[in-house]
């Protein structure tokens, strides 16, 4: 049964101005971004994400007619420090993609199809090499896919949705949510810090934390964590950051609601391939803000 929210948050959230909004929950959400492609995103998760959006393209154009609508991909790769002690993508060491599949493909088949409709047009060559690892369905079998072959479906998987696992996640799921839930509104508001501050050239990668309580407008806690990649630009250090940010960014959640438009109807797109590093022009929180 649908029902109201319980008046006990809602007191909390409501409020006669938007500005005033106290958080809908008390929340730790983290942003991330890096110099590694031109999205400013972690180039393995941004390749998996790619190999996902071109295994849905091949099926609905009918370049590969065997494939079916379930699938996942996965992308581990091999970083080297250069000279500024930041993490730089060196090769690809192991790609993995499950398709659901017609009855009649065979694996063979497949695990072709799939390399050269799906892994060469995506992954740059530069990067594979004749020891990358490649397991296409490696189960053996994929024909039953959906909930219906497993109805695991507890909520949005968050690490496909944000970073891949690089930077950190504060534990609550992005999707399913309205701006008034910070675990969403606040997560979009600290990848726009971290975009911007990378963009800005004040450091080469980072991660922003930020911490808030419920029914409390503003946030209990600004981090931001360079990992000694500050470049220390207009006299900025990594433990000065934070204020920059404070200055910079208006981090209540009525404000991040209006700053990023948050109240139009733009979620859908963010069902698939996830919530950062895609220049749609409705993803304000992907627009690079000047600091």
């Amino acid at each position: 049964a649908l029902e109201e929210q319980s008046p006990d948050i809602a007191q909390s959230v409501d409020s006669t101005k938007v500005e005033d909004m106290g958080a809908g929950d008390s929340s730790i959400v983290f942003g991330y971004a890096c110099e590694e492609t031109p999205e400013f995103m972690p180039m393995s998760h941004s390749l998996a994400t790619k190999l996902s959006a071109r295994l849905a393209a091949v099926r609905k154009d009918g370049t590969l007619d065997w494939i079916r609508p379930d699938g996942k991909t996965q992308v581990t790769m091999e970083y080297v420090m250069n000279s500024d002690g930041v993490p730089t993508p060196k090769r690809v060491h192991s790609i993995i993609i499950s398709a659901q599949h017609a009855e009649e493909v065979s694996n063979d088949k497949i695990s072709a199809d799939l390399l050269e409709h799906v892994v060469k047009p995506v992954v740059p060559e530069k990067y594979l090499d004749d020891k990358t690892i490649y397991h296409m369905n490696p189960s053996g079998r994929f024909v039953i896919g959906g909930p219906h072959s497993d109805a695991g479906l507890t909520g949005r998987k968050p690490i496909v949705d944000s970073y891949g696992g690089w930077g950190s996640y504060g534990g609550g799921t992005l999707s399913g949510k309205d701006a008034t839930k910070v675990d969403r509104s606040g997560a979009y508001a600290a990848r726009w810090i971290a975009k911007s501050l990378v963009a800005a050239g004040y450091c080469h990668r980072c991660c922003v934390q930020l911490s808030y309580a419920i029914g409390l407008a503003q946030p209990i806690s600004v981090h931001v964590d360079t990992y000694g990649s500050c470049t220390n630009k207009n006299g900025q250090t990594e433990q000065s950051l934070a204020k920059l940010v404070e200055t910079k960014f208006d981090l209540r959640p009525g404000c991040i609601v209006k700053e990023l438009d948050l109240r139009r109807p733009i979620m859908r797109k963010t069902a698939a391939y996830g919530h950062f590093g895609r220049e749609e022009e409705e993803f304000k929180w992907e627009k690079v803000k000047e600091i």
